[in-house]
């Protein structure tokens, strides 16, 4: 049985080393920028940009959900995002990232969210079957832009 808790500042090493996961799997394992400081920071600091759950099995991180809050203009409320999910190998198919989706769900509803959304790649055909089964619909009109680097400092006018 999968249990589900927030995560504390103790487990800062644990979600780094998920993310670092995570971003082997989704072939850039050299894109990870993120240490524990700027981790901690984030999570557990004066003013967390995120929140993060845990997934054990045992007693033991199998996994992890790290999420935020956005906005919704047309419904007027928040909404909850998903920005990672990740579950070991081992652990994957018994259950965790159900757990970790069920637990977001709940969280939106108790908070009055409008919707609860993430991304995935599209290349992820296992991760996309699995949405699929649990209701999740693709945003097909829809595609994410991004600003990074320095055309995010030259759109600042910072250079």
């Amino acid at each position: 049985m999968t249990d589900i808790r927030p995560a504390t500042h103790a487990d800062v090493t644990t979600i780094l080393r998920f993310i670092r996961e995570l971003a082997a799997y989704e072939r850039e394992p050299d894109a990870v920028k993120a240490n524990e400081a700027s981790l901690a920071q984030a999570l557990f600091g004066e003013h967390p940009a995120a929140e993060a759950l845990i997934a054990e099995v045992g007693g033991e991180p199998v996994g992890f959900a790290l999420f935020f809050h956005n906005f919704s203009t047309w419904t007027g409320k928040r909404g909850l995002y998903l920005e990672d999910l990740y579950v070991t190998p081992d652990a994957r198919g018994q259950g965790a990232g159900r757990a970790l989706l069920a637990h977001l769900a709940g969280i939106a509803l108790d908070r009055g969210c409008g919707r609860f959304e993430w991304s995935v790649l599209d290349w992820n055909t296992p991760a996309i079957a699995f949405y699929r089964k649990i209701g999740a619909v693709p945003m097909e009109e829809w595609t994410i832009q991004r600003v990074t680097g320095d055309a995010l400092v030259q759109l600042a006018g910072r250079n």
